[in-house]
């Protein structure tokens, strides 16, 4: 009899600022126990908002590197995020977890995770800015700025779903959980 743990997948959350990663994360987690969400540790103001996250300094965040408490970690937009090596335990135990990453380590990601995949989450341009201003943490210059810059292809090896997320949000939490357990299926 094998005491081999069974293997839960990582999902990495992509898309640009306001496709809503959050909320979509959150609302398939709620909608399916099958999922969970992984915390990031954050160089960001605890309250700026936003994800459930563990705000940190840069030097704590230094020192975690240093500790390799991080499984991933990466700066993006002036802040340093990781994913804590915890997650690997929840992953041994069978858990699906859901985590925002961002592309400059999925393919890092797919290395180090037997079972990794790309929800990469779409939105029309005009759904994306209306999304970010209502969040109201960066002015309209740094929003424009934000949504303007040329986002990077996934690298094509990836095991990558893509849902779009202009409607309603139960619709596209039904969307990714069929993407999901369809590709669950396949493995």
């Amino acid at each position: 009899m094998s005491t081999q743990p069974h293997t839960g997948r990582l999902i990495a959350v992509v898309g640009p600022s306001g496709v809503g990663k959050d909320s979509v994360m959150e609302a398939v987690a709620k909608a399916d126990p099958n999922f969970a969400l992984v915390r990031r540790v954050i160089t960001r103001a605890p309250e700026a908002g936003g994800e459930g996250y563990d705000a940190v300094s840069e030097a704590e965040f230094a020192r975690l590197v240093e500790a390799d408490a991080f499984c991933l970690h990466w700066n993006a937009h002036g802040l340093r995020y990781g994913i804590p090596v915890s997650i690997k335990d929840k992953l041994n135990s069978g858990q699906n977890l859901l985590v925002n990453l961002s592309r400059s380590v999925l393919t890092q990601a797919d290395e180090a995770f037997p079972r990794f995949s790309v929800l990469n989450l779409t939105a029309r341009p005009e759904t994306l800015a209306a999304r970010v201003l209502a969040r109201g943490r960066e002015s309209a210059e740094d929003v424009a700025k934000r949504l303007s810059r040329q986002v990077p292809a996934l690298p094509p090896q990836l095991d990558i779903v893509t849902v779009n997320n202009d409607g309603a949000l139960s619709e596209t939490v039904q969307s990714v959980l069929s993407a999901l357990s369809s590709e669950t299926e396949r493995v």
